[in-house]
């Protein structure tokens, strides 16, 4: 497909609904369809680069699974959180699929604790992608009684999500939940297949996990069971950023340099806001930073930067000495923390 193609093709898939099909709630969450047209979308969003050496194999990699996901399943669902790898998934879904619609929704598990910039930036994506965005609470659950708010200061969702997510595979029937995890991101995440087997209480077991050879994925399943599949499993962060560079993807402006005022706790930069206040004794301060990777504001650490730009951060992360999840409290609860976290059924 040349580049005149995949322009017309994707400009097609940007047709608007009627508006009946636009800003539903459903059974206590949150489902919205964009509604895009052709000048909603940003140049950026509707020229894609020619791809070179490596990265076109990935492109290639990653489209074939969410081609398989299409075929195998029937109610399948990407995991979205506003991060740049669910961004790039999504990218992928687009170019898969144009100049069809992405037939699958997206779902993002919302623990309240999100960057306001990451919810505008979710809003403003689903609009020009023209994509349904169901959304899950992890308020409703703790209101419904189904999870608790841990106890002390700063309390972390990040655990509480698993819950709720699986409430959302229940409730929306869903075979297969697409994510946006990597190989290189975590030692828990590089035992993933492209395919993840979850059983019925979504628990994931690495020891029972089925073969891929040759690219052959097996979606065999009961009806109570799932899939997880991650379509980017074999790119690393710098393959991300490259591939974001040479396909002009947007991003939240949190990737990038900028000053903001943060506390320093445990070792990790923390933005000051309406779910981080500084503790007696802390001191605020202002200063440029930025974040590698996103999440609850209360876990995902900033770290200082001056790589306002896409190819700042590409040599920034080129020369990096600390993996991207350095900076996320979350994982260092323990040396297990991400393992414990999946087997029970997180992302």
């Amino acid at each position: 497909m040349d580049d005149t193609t995949l322009s017309a093709g994707v400009e097609a898939a940007e047709a608007p609904q009627t508006a009946g099909d636009r800003n539903r709630i459903e059974d206590g969450g949150q489902e919205t369809d964009g509604a895009p047209t052709v000048e909603d979308a940003s140049p950026q969003m509707r020229q894609a680069a020619p791809l070179t050496g490596h990265l076109r194999q990935l492109e290639a990699e990653a489209i074939y699974v969410l081609r398989e996901v299409a075929a195998q399943f029937e109610r399948p669902c990407l995991l979205f959180s506003g991060g740049k790898d669910s961004i790039v998934c999504a990218h992928l879904a687009r170019k898969a699929f144009t100049p069809g619609r992405i037939p699958f929704p997206l779902l993002h598990i919302d623990t309240g604790h999100n960057f306001p910039e990451t919810l505008a930036f979710r809003d403003q994506l689903v609009r020009k992608l023209g994509v349904r965005l169901l959304v899950r609470s992890v308020q409703d659950s703790i209101d419904a009684g189904r999870v608790q708010e841990e106890p002390g200061a700063d309390p972390s969702r990040n655990r509480l999500q698993t819950v709720t997510l699986l409430d959302a595979v229940a409730e929306l029937r869903i075979d297969a939940a697409i994510g946006g995890a990597r190989r290189d991101e975590e030692k828990a995440r590089a035992k993933e297949r492209f395919f993840s087997h979850r059983d019925g209480f979504g628990q994931w077991d690495p020891k029972n996990q089925r073969p891929e050879l040759w690219n052959l994925f097996n979606g065999r399943k009961l009806n109570n069971e799932h899939f997880r599949v991650f379509p980017i499993s074999n790119w690393t962060e710098l393959d991300i950023w490259q591939y974001i560079g040479e396909q002009a993807i947007e991003l939240p402006s949190l990737y990038f340099a900028h000053e903001r005022e943060v506390v320093e706790r445990d070792g990790i930069l923390l933005a000051i806001g309406d779910y981080v206040e500084p503790r007696p004794g802390e001191t605020v301060s202002r200063e440029r930073v930025r974040f590698r990777t996103i999440g609850d504001m209360t876990c995902t650490g900033a770290f200082h930067s001056s790589a306002s730009d896409l190819a700042a951060i590409i040599e920034e992360v080129a020369t990096a000495r600390v993996t991207e999840r350095g900076d996320r409290a979350d994982d260092r609860r323990s040396e297990a923390a991400m393992e414990d976290r999946k087997r029970l059924g997180y992302f």
